[in-house]
C-alpha cells in the first residue's frame, strides 16, 4: 500500500474527503518526525513504537573492490511492533 492508497482508505473508513485524510496523514507523519528529531519515542499502544538509536562508526568493505572504508556514525530510526499489530498479522 502506498501513500495515496492509504489516504483513500482513511477517507473511506472515516467518511471524510481525500483532502482532509491527506492533511491528517501528513500531520501524523510530520509530528512523528519532529518527535524523533528531538530524541523522543513515539508509542501507539497496541500498534508499535518508533525510537532513534545511535549507530557507531565502523569499518566496512567496498563490495566491488574489497577495499576497507570508514562508515560514519549516524542516527537510525527503529520501529518495534506492538503485541496487537504482531498478533493481527499472524
Amino acid at each position: 500500500m502506498n501513500k495515496s492508497e492509504l489516504v483513500d482508505a482513511i477517507a473511506a473508513d472515516a467518511g471524510i474527503s481525500k483532502a482532509v485524510a491527506k492533511s491528517a496523514l501528513d500531520s501524523v507523519t510530520s509530528n512523528v518526525t519532529k518527535a524523533l528529531k528531538k530524541g523522543d519515542k513515539v508509542s501507539l499502544v497496541g500498534w508499535g513504537t518508533w525510537s532513534v538509536s545511535k549507530r557507531a562508526a565502523r569499518t566496512g568493505r567496498n563490495p566491488q573492490t574489497g577495499a576497507a572504508i570508514q562508515i560514519k556514525a549516524k542516527n537510525v530510526v527503529k520501529f518495534k511492533a506492538g503485541a496487537g499489530l504482531s498478533d493481527s498479522v499472524n
